[in-house]
């Protein structure tokens, strides 16, 4: 079978989208089959037998703000880069739009090529387009965004901040629209699956849960690799409301006159210096580490080397950082936020979202008990290991593309 595997932006860093794209392309061609990844920028790392296809945009976010708004005029010479500077501008987030223009200008240049294109997210107009030029399409949801919106205009302290934060997620709108003209739905969890047939109002029918894998050979415990005495770490994309690292700040703040832990954060904060006004105002500032864009065997030795693994979301579709860990022999305290409890199950401490004193008590619980942290340790990589495999995502990720080739072939017999 001939893929395309489609992304508009694919961050190759833990709990990023190009992690996603890296692992189940690689579970594809291992399954006999042929596999191009065309993305946007950043794009993802891609391995032996796999093709990456790049579509360059202006990539605006990883320019200063002055930079993205006075930008050379010779970029603006196709109508996706017009719009996506000027939406970019006017702090709209216009990146699926573009990319959606640019992925249907592609495939319109390569109609005969694929079997079956599977759109990672984008969710845009182009993609509706690309459906309708026949070819069968599969698109994945990690989970519905309008959570993020959500979530970010409820915390958000200032009206401006609210209507900034309603602008930046106008894009919403038109994924819920393009989601509902879509026949096969991936999503990674029961409850993703849930929330998005509610939010979006998609059929349950049309989604199919098809749980992420994990590497467990790359992810890994280590018998040379001394674990650290009084180390949390936290890993997530982006510093955004629904990750939920104020109430772990505020968890260590109240821990600390009885025990000598440090932090060590993978991500960056948001840019808007609320995060890092925080750690000042709970004296956090000697304490705290943030750390950005490691290769996988960095991040694994720090999963390897933590006392334990935070994970206080508010809302995962998954929670690719917990099933990480717990790969790696890390024991974990988790939410019981969205798909959390279906990784973690009873392989480690499961507390209410938000809720810093409940999560400074299940760290000083593993703290004060060696024991409970090596047992959830054994008991976190069994579970990873024996339920949580790509070639078993892969697997019924071709499921799915065969019922939509079989219905599409359908529909043209029947035209």
């Amino acid at each position: 079978m001939r893929i395309c595997l489609l992304s508009y932006r694919s961050y190759q860093y833990s709990g990023g989208q190009g992690v996603y794209l890296r692992y189940l392309s690689n579970a594809l061609r291992d399954l006999g089959h042929e596999v191009d990844i065309v993305s946007g920028p950043p794009y993802p790392v891609i391995d032996e037998g796999v093709n990456l296809v790049r579509l360059p945009s202006l990539d605006l976010y990883q320019l200063d703000l002055w930079q993205r708004l006075f930008i050379n005029p010779v970029k603006l010479n196709t109508y996706p880069n017009f719009l996506e500077w000027i939406g970019t501008a006017t702090g709209y987030f216009s990146e699926p739009l573009t990319f959606g223009m640019r992925a249907f200008k592609y495939l319109a240049e390569n109609r005969t090529k694929y079997d079956v294109i599977h759109d990672n997210q984008t969710l845009s107009y182009g993609i509706i387009d690309i459906q309708n030029m026949g070819y069968p399409l599969v698109e994945t949801i990690h989970h519905p965004v309008t959570i993020d919106r959500d979530m970010a205009i409820q915390t958000a302290r200032s009206i401006k901040d609210k209507l900034a934060y309603r602008r930046w997620f106008s894009f919403v709108d038109m994924q819920i629209k393009v989601a509902r003209q879509l026949s096969h739905i991936i999503t990674v969890s029961q409850m993703a699956k849930q929330h998005i047939s509610e939010s979006f109002k998609i059929p349950e029918s049309r989604l199919s849960v098809v749980y992420n894998g994990i590497d467990t050979e790359i992810f890994s415990p280590s018998e040379a690799v001394q674990r650290l005495d009084n180390n949390v770490l936290m890993v997530m994309s982006r510093d955004s409301a629904v990750k939920g690292l104020r109430f772990l700040l505020e968890a260590l703040a109240h821990l600390r006159p009885n025990y000598d832990l440090g932090l060590t954060v993978v991500g960056t904060t948001i840019g808007d210096g609320k995060t890092e006004k925080l750690i000042e105002k709970l004296c956090l500032a000697d304490r705290v580490k943030f750390i950005n864009q490691i290769d996988t065997q960095e991040l694994v030795k720090l999963y390897r080397t933590a006392t334990l693994v935070a994970v206080p979301s508010s809302y995962e579709g998954f929670g690719l950082p917990a099933a990480e860990a717990m790969a790696c022999g890390a024991p974990v305290i988790s939410t019981t936020a969205g798909a959390l409890p279906e990784v973690v199950g009873d392989a480690g401490i499961l507390i209410p979202p938000a809720d810093s004193t409940a999560l400074a008590e299940a760290i000083a619980e593993l703290m004060d008990n060696p024991a409970k942290r090596r047992q959830y340790s054994i008991l976190g990589r069994k579970r990873i290991v024996e339920q949580f495999n790509w070639k078993n995502a892969a697997g019924r990720t071709v499921d799915v593309y065969l019922d939509a080739m079989q219905k599409k072939h359908v529909a043209g017999t029947n035209s």
